[in-house]
């Protein structure tokens, strides 16, 4: 209410110097006020009352109506005898047929994502990527938003953060747009010969993560296990980035203000992750044909999103998301929907219509899709998760790679299991 208050008065000083010159230019002009504050129940009842009506309708309505009409009283409808009528039945009543209308549209998104799909052609590989191309713009440009590529020079700058007896970590800041940074941790196994180029893995935090959740050697978290500095000591050249899920609120609010740009906050990060794959596939040390995407949680998103939306990541892990995402961010049923948590900042555009998990998976083959799941894991529960991948085994079957495509449950909760993710990882990253 004093915020209210605060508004009020602000926007009441503005119109009366507004007022002020305007009566210096024409006097003839009127200064009667036409900012009115009603305080309906003292701010907790409910709308459109009689006296909001009073205040609203002679300063619009009723001057262009009879003269008649706008010297009649106002009528309280809320009490007139056998006439009854409540406002409060019509407003719920209205409510619950916007809510059937948005559970029906999800419901019936299947199908049109089935046209949507159309023109896409799994009669083989090169026919496949030729015709998810269009598919792959228009996620970029329509679903998450196409935020403008990068303008000044990358500029990498590094300092070292750890040293063990198997790797050496590294702090990257590297510029994409002018005073716009992104940042990470890199991790180099100490016994990378000369002139060997290794495979990386982009270890990827979930929400409110930081890279040091999963590259600082003294950390053994109970989501992250510290994979990225494991998967370090196995060999493997790590890359951890700083996304912009980070600060709760501040970074939901990045999203609404991202929205009437139609952007999503996923937008600069498509940019971000090009410039890493860019700064990588770079260095002496590394294999730009083997980046590969391993993220749990929202790190778990991102590894639908990102690598669907950039082909130079070689495969992808997605662990703790993986959903019949359209249900999880629509259900009116299940607790652990969107609709009864605080991630209202899940909100691509019109993607129920366009893509679900299955359709993203569909833009990263051929290249080769794991999901790991946590029988417990408060996320979903098993048979959403399987329900959603059937649609992505079938793809894969239907291109000829299903070798190319796993998932593995693990007993336990949201939360890396490397010792049955790290198989794949070795399997398709790793020369032969």
């Amino acid at each position: 209410m004093d915020d209210v208050a605060r508004e009020v008065e602000k926007a009441n000083r503005l119109i009366a110097s507004r007022t002020e010159m305007t009566e210096a230019t024409d006097p003839s002009r009127s200064n009667e006020p036409n900012l009115h504050w009603v305080k309906s129940d003292a701010g907790s009842g409910p709308a459109a009352t009689v006296e909001a009506l009073a205040n609203f309708l002679p300063k619009s309505a009723r001057a262009n109506l009879t003269p008649q009409f706008a010297s009649a009283p106002l009528v309280d409808l809320r009490n007139t005898g056998s006439r009854h009528f409540d406002p409060a039945v019509r407003q719920r009543r209205q409510f619950e047929q916007l809510v059937e209308f948005t559970q029906r549209a999800a419901r019936l998104s299947p199908v049109r994502r089935v046209t949507f799909w159309e023109q896409a052609d799994t009669s083989s590989l090169d026919r496949w990527r030729e015709t998810t191309a269009a598919y792959r713009a228009t996620l970029r440009r329509e679903i998450i938003g196409e935020a403008p590529a990068p303008d000044v020079p990358m500029n990498p700058r590094t300092r070292e953060i750890y040293r063990t007896q198997k790797f050496t970590g590294y702090e990257v800041v590297l510029d994409v747009w002018s005073g716009v940074i992104s940042y990470g941790i890199l991790l180099v196994p100490n016994d990378i010969p000369t002139g060997e180029r290794r495979p990386v893995v982009v270890t990827q935090h979930g929400r409110a993560g930081r890279p040091q959740d999963v590259c600082d050697p003294e950390k053994d978290t109970q989501y992250y296990h510290g994979f990225g500095s494991r998967l370090a000591e196995r060999g493997f050249v790590v890359f951890a980035p700083q996304n912009l899920y980070l600060g709760e609120e501040k970074y939901r609010q990045l999203q609404r203000k991202a929205t009437p740009l139609g952007y999503t906050f996923f937008a600069p990060m498509v940019r971000m992750h090009e410039r890493f794959l860019e700064w990588l596939g770079g260095l002496p040390i590394v294999d730009a044909e083997r980046i590969g995407f391993y993220g749990l949680s929202y790190g778990g998103k991102s590894a639908m999103l990102l690598p669907a939306a950039i082909p130079g990541y070689a495969l992808s892990i997605c662990s703790g998301d993986f959903n019949e995402q359209v249900w999880k961010q629509t259900s009116l049923e299940h607790r652990f929907s969107f609709q009864f948590t605080n991630e209202h900042d899940h909100t691509e555009f019109d993607i129920a219509d366009t893509f679900n998990y299955a359709e993203f998976a569909g833009l990263i083959a051929p290249r080769p899709f794991l999901v790991e799941r946590g029988h417990s894991d408060g996320v979903s529960i098993d048979e959403w998760v399987a329900y959603e991948y059937a649609r992505v085994k079938r793809r894969y079957l239907q291109l000829g790679i299903p070798d190319r495509t796993e998932i593995v449950y693990v007993v336990g909760g949201h939360e890396i299991n490397l010792q049955e993710t790290l198989p794949f990882l070795e399997k398709h990253l790793k020369p032969k």
